[in-house]
């Protein structure tokens, strides 16, 4: 009998301890969600989905407090310990007071990834190299998937083309079409947040959909130096050439960052090679045209420059326009007013990131808060933006580029004359003044020869009403409208 009590007694700590472990995991788990969800803002849709994402979570050491962070490969294990680890220790801190340390490393069991099967049946041994072939899908006996890593929103469906990027989207779609393209390599050149990893994807997504078995490979060119030495470093660079050169194609963004690294550009430039040798297509992305790339080599420099070097330039405010329009379907029905619309496309000018990052901040404000979107709320709800992206442009200024335009002298915004040919660029300097400066009426009728300020309102009325009924003068306002905020 005392034998049963004892039994049943360590079958309940037993089931009691079961339980308290779950619902400890239960609550890591829940921790390492909203963890998670945080650096997926912090570092972006590719980097996040890539290294942060596979991230399992183990246990709490209680006598130490380090919590176990499990990857399924030696490699990625150490990619995250390197760029990550302090990062991930601090918001473990953040989350949990009893969290004092975190110890990245491989899942026990999982030290060994499955052989994978080259397309002529041959097997090869994994390594760290062959994060490559992994990356580009799922390797097997039917070959590539198309599961290769692209985000799913990034298509050409997706891209909203204008004047400043028409140019690099027609190139891409070739580059993604069934037919073959008549040049190779495409080089994609814009700054950042114009839309050129937007580009990469998007050909990705179409190589897919016209040749459903390709294999490709997207990546950094950070991405392919931690590749390159990782393989270098295990004496595995045979297969790591052959895996890069079994591509149909490759895509690289940011490549300026392979600057300065010999052996690496040695071996993109055989790579270069062998796949234009091959009829393959390639596609790099960077911030500058190939030849500002500093300590690039020669040879690769030729290579990068050999097809279509197509440049995406800052957006002008229609295209911005358009940008945000074709975002706003995303949240109908709700509603924003034209003007909201027009003061985020004339105001935040940097890159169009900032700028759908701007529109998302305020519908989420407004649909957390139950606020109607207004202009009032985008101006206190997006300071930190709009200050950033705000250039300070002068009435002055903007006396000086209509007097050039309209070929008068500067004189004439403060003279009396009534002139027609003198009159309607002053009220076209007014009404610039008032839409580009935060300068109330009274205050611009004293730059333009202490003028009242119903003068300065009838000049702003008339010229918004021509802006519709004429189109003449419409283009000298968009026109003037650019060079002031160029």
């Amino acid at each position: 009998m005392v034998q049963k009590i004892d039994k049943a007694r360590s079958t309940r700590r037993s089931s009691d301890e079961d339980l308290m472990e779950d619902a400890e995991a239960v609550n890591l788990a829940a921790d390492w969600a909203d963890i998670s969800q945080g650096l997926r803002k912090d570092l972006g849709h590719q980097l996040h989905s890539q290294w942060i994402k596979p991230i399992q979570v183990g246990g709490i050491n209680k006598e130490n407090g380090t919590l176990d962070l499990f990857l399924p490969t030696e490699f990625s294990a150490n990619w995250v310990k390197d760029r990550f680890h302090d990062r991930l220790q601090l918001a473990w801190k953040i989350m949990r007071s009893d969290v004092r340390n975190v110890n990245i490393q491989v899942h026990p069991g999982r030290r060994q990834l499955p052989e994978l099967r080259l397309d002529d049946g041959r097997r090869s041994a994994n390594d760290g190299a062959s994060a490559i072939a992994v990356a580009a899908g799922t390797i097997g006996d039917a070959g590539f998937t198309s599961s290769v890593g692209l985000d799913p929103s990034l298509t050409f469906q997706a891209f909203v083309t204008g004047e400043a990027n028409v140019l690099a989207c027609n190139a891409a779609q070739r580059m993604a079409a069934t037919e073959q393209p008549q040049f190779s390599p495409l080089y994609l050149k814009a700054a950042t947040g114009q839309g050129k990893t937007h580009l990469l994807h998007a050909i990705g997504h179409g190589f897919l959909q016209a040749h459903p078995r390709a294999r490709i490979f997207y990546c950094s060119a950070e991405r392919f130096m931690v590749e390159f030495v990782q393989a270098l470093k295990a004496n595995q660079m045979i297969e790591f050439k052959a895996r890069l050169r079994s591509f149909d194609l490759l895509l690289v963004d940011d490549i300026q960052f392979i600057i300065g690294k010999a052996s690496a550009q040695e071996e993109l430039l055989y790579t270069i090679d062998a796949l234009l040798a091959e009829g393959k297509r390639l596609v790099f992305a960077a911030d500058r045209a190939p030849q500002a790339l500093d300590g690039v080599e020669p040879r690769l420099l030729s290579r990068l420059s050999m097809g279509l070097v197509a440049d995406i330039q800052a957006a002008d405010i229609e295209l911005r326009k358009k940008i945000l329009e074709s975002k706003l379907s995303r949240f109908a029905p709700l509603s924003v007013p034209e003007d909201v619309i027009e003061f985020l496309a004339r105001t935040i000018t940097r890159n169009v990131r900032e700028l759908v990052g701007g529109l998302n901040k305020l519908i989420a404000y407004a649909q957390l808060t139950g606020q109607e979107v207004s202009l009032q709320l985008a101006e206190e709800q997006l300071t930190d933006i709009l200050s950033a992206n705000r250039r300070r442009i002068t009435i002055d200024e903007i006396q000086r580029t209509v007097c050039q335009f309209y070929r008068i002298d500067r004189s004439e915004m403060s003279s009396k004359r009534r002139a027609r040919a003198v009159v309607r660029p002053r009220q076209v300097a007014m009404y610039l003044s008032k839409v580009l400066t935060p300068r109330s009426y009274p205050e611009i009728g004293r730059k333009f020869g202490g003028r009242d300020h119903s003068t300065v309102i009838h000049a702003v009325r008339l010229i918004e009403d021509l802006r519709q009924r004429d189109a003449d003068m419409d283009g000298d306002v968009r026109s003037l409208l650019r060079q002031l905020e160029s």
